[in-house]
């Protein structure tokens, strides 16, 4: 069945796209023979000018947003700092960034602060002063935005349906996806949208980013420096996760699953317009995570 609000999306996954998942022949827990496909995985070495900065493990589409959203996530990269160009080479696995003039890289790299993220994780030099600075709008989210863009997401085609392994990350306006990414880590898939939003202009004051990863302190970090005021997950939390994003004014919303969900901070900001006999549970055939998955 075609869905029409596939069309509303600016950008999202191809899981068609052979270079992103490959088959593979196995056996079942019964012995039998069995097709199926798995995700690829390849690294991309990124250099900000002439300095190499970090070898990411990523499915390999988006390059460019990947590493320019990296870079401004890590604040290596400033907002208005003039990027001249970004180069990509698919047989050597390399990106590169360049600038304008030279960037402050290094010393945010003297201080380091390891976060929860897949893979290597992220670094943030002034972490606290990204949440204790932050000025995210007091945005209002009605419940009948949440269940209509869950929903939608868990119908929209993707690689998490065709071989699994993966996150996923969108960028909403009211109950509407706009940017759809994936990745193998959660932080990649955070990458690509802030890449996207900063190459297009893409405002973020009353955007809404859902995720299906966890709610950690680098969630909600990436989040806040994205200048985004609401959070949406359909995993749980984690308790500095939670106190950051009440620091910051970020609204938190987790375990959102069919009819359920839980709001840890900017409570106040939830408009409860939805009658639920009017919502359905999340069907088998599209339930992207269990609780075991969390990671």
């Amino acid at each position: 069945m075609h869905n029409d609000f596939l069309n509303d999306y600016l950008l999202r996954p191809d899981p068609d796209d052979p270079r992103l998942s490959v088959p593979v022949s196995g056996f079942n827990e019964a012995g039998e023979a069995v097709e199926t496909r798995v995700t690829v995985e390849r690294p991309l070495t990124l250099f900000l000018n002439a300095r190499e900065i970090v070898t990411m493990m990523t499915i390999g589409d988006h390059p460019e947003y990947l590493a320019v959203g990296y870079l401004l996530n890590q604040a290596m990269l400033k907002p208005d700092d003039a990027i001249t160009g970004i180069d990509y080479d698919d047989d050597l696995g390399v990106v590169v960034v360049r600038t304008e003039t030279e960037t402050n890289f290094e010393e945010k790299l003297k201080k380091r602060v390891q976060t929860s993220g897949c893979a290597q994780g992220t670094v943030f030099g002034d972490l606290m002063d990204v949440i204790e600075n932050a000025s995210l709008p007091p945005t209002k989210v009605r419940t009948s935005w949440l269940y209509a863009l869950t929903h939608k997401i868990n119908q929209t085609p993707s690689l998490y349906l065709e071989a699994g392994a993966i996150h996923g990350c969108v960028l909403a306006i009211e109950d509407k996806p706009l940017i759809y990414m994936e990745d193998v880590g959660r932080h990649n898939a955070v990458d690509k949208i802030a890449g996207y939003m900063h190459r297009h202009g893409l405002p973020p004051a009353k955007t809404i980013f859902y995720t299906t990863g966890r709610l950690t302190s680098e969630m909600v970090i990436k989040t806040v420096r994205m200048g985004i005021p609401v959070l949406v997950s359909r995993s749980g939390f984690t308790a500095w996760g939670v106190e950051l994003a009440k620091k910051a004014g970020l609204t938190l919303i987790g375990r959102a699953r069919g009819k359920r969900f839980v709001v840890l901070a900017g409570e106040e900001r939830l408009i409860h317009d939805q009658d639920l006999a009017y919502v359905a549970e999340e069907s088998a055939r599209h339930r992207r995570k269990s609780g075991r998955e969390e990671d």
